[in-house]
């Protein structure tokens, strides 16, 4: 068996406040470019991923604490839905994405890693952006450096003049 070293993941788990990593993000808004937070909106937030499928994803992510969507106000479902959209549109212009993923992992069963409090992913594509490392090696590699990319979205959420 082979393994990879990751040190950077055990800052991850050695500093988590509470038992949800989002609501810590929620919590500290002071460290809001450390933790990749892009915008914060009346009822939710979009963070980058820290540990990407792809380079540039991210999430949005309501500020009430759930596991369920049908718990969620009309009003907080269609501000996430509208930030979805304007992620689409913000990966396709700013990280030339020819596609998006976006899902939602309604619980463990479904593969959620963060089961407790529900999220949107957003993850950028391009053609042959999978590769033989990948089957090979079990192994993902981003070829961006993550400030540069958080930097570049944030960009354009900025560019959204949000006013809450």
């Amino acid at each position: 068996m082979e393994y990879l070293c990751a040190p950077w993941r055990s800052e991850y788990f050695s500093s988590k406040k509470c038992e949800c990593p989002f609501c810590d993000a929620i919590n500290s808004p002071e460290f809001d470019e450390k933790n990749g937070v892009l915008f914060r909106a009346k009822h939710c937030f979009g963070i980058m991923n820290l540990y990407p499928y792809s380079p540039g994803a991210f999430m949005v992510i309501p500020y009430k604490h759930t596991d369920k969507i049908e718990e969620l106000s009309q009003e907080g479902w269609l501000e996430m839905s509208h930030f979805v959209r304007c992620g689409v549109e913000i990966l396709k212009k700013r990280v030339h994405a020819r596609g998006v993923n976006i899902g939602m992992n309604l619980g463990s069963a479904a593969g959620a890693g963060i089961a407790q409090h529900v999220h949107y992913h957003l993850v950028p594509r391009w053609e042959g952006d999978t590769n033989f490392i990948t089957t090979i090696s079990a192994t993902r590699v981003i070829g961006v450096p993550f400030h540069e990319l958080y930097t570049n979205i944030k960009k354009g959420f900025d560019e959204l003049n949000l006013e809450f």
